[in-house]
């Protein structure tokens, strides 16, 4: 994958990754959130890079959102070369926000992934729940995914001989590309740490569970990352993070990326 969590993710990540410390409760209720709160209605624009760590893969990728009020925003996110997007919306209720995403996805490995998402944060920190000042996302979402992935080479009796490395397949090598399909669910959580007024703790974690694939394999998976927030005035904020993500259908092995990102925001 060039970025993020997915629309999960990066969603989410989109999935993106501060602001002045404040009484977590009152924060998860009004508008003197973190920057980096995933219930934080605003309007933004921001850029990002992110590489591997054992593979030559960086990338470059935009995005941004519009709040149409107080409740409501819509998001949107695009790479450099237009091979990964995401667009979608946002709905904040009294209690947690729910997340609306369609885009695409494509891996290191020449898979790629076309996925229709619902998810939630809820903010622990609006029942008075901020141990030693975490303040702590609980996150749970719904996934349909369509892809193609490369299929392992296989012999006279089709099991699989060797592994799925993109630059390696062909027709002629016994490679072929397979069309998958299914829906899965995630659960985790997401959660901040303001460590000083302008610097704020990052990290965020959830499995994933579905729907049989072709090989007649339940799909599983799990994503996670850490990292660092900061806060330069209202307005600029920089993000630093590692996060690695697996499955079980479009990842031959697990997916590493350091993610930097710049974002700012108009109100």
């Amino acid at each position: 994958m060039k970025l993020l969590a997915s629309g999960i993710i990066f969603t989410l990540l989109s999935l993106t990754c501060s602001a002045a410390l404040a009484a977590a409760t009152d924060d998860a209720r009004g508008d003197h959130k973190l920057d980096d709160d995933p219930t934080k209605i605003t309007t933004k624009a921001g850029v990002s890079w992110s590489d591997t760590y054992d593979m030559d893969d960086s990338n470059v990728s935009f995005s941004g959102s519009i709040a149409l009020d107080k409740a409501k925003k819509l998001n949107a996110r695009i790479n450099s070369d237009a091979s990964e997007w995401r667009i979608g919306g946002s709905w904040l209720f009294p209690v947690g926000i729910v997340n609306f995403n369609f885009g695409k996805n494509e891996y290191t490995n020449g898979a790629t992934q076309t996925n229709y998402s619902v998810g939630t944060f809820i903010p622990l920190s609006y029942f008075g729940f901020a141990p030693g000042g975490f303040q702590i996302f609980p996150m749970a979402g719904y996934t349909y995914n369509t892809g193609e992935v490369r299929d392992c080479q296989r012999d006279d009796k089709g099991a699989c001989i060797s592994p799925q490395f993109a630059e390696n397949l062909s027709p002629e090598s016994n490679f072929e590309t397979i069309t998958t399909s299914g829906s899965s669910g995630y659960l985790g959580a997401f959660t901040l740490k303001p460590l000083t007024p302008d610097l704020t703790m990052i990290a965020f974690a959830a499995g994933s569970y579905g729907s049989k694939n072709d090989e007649g394999e339940n799909y599983h998976g799990y994503f996670g990352g850490i990292g660092l927030g900061y806060s330069i005035d209202k307005h600029n904020s920089i993000n630093v993070m590692t996060f690695i993500m697996d499955n079980n259908t479009y990842l031959d092995s697990p997916d590493n990326r350091f993610v930097l990102s710049y974002k700012y925001q108009f109100n």
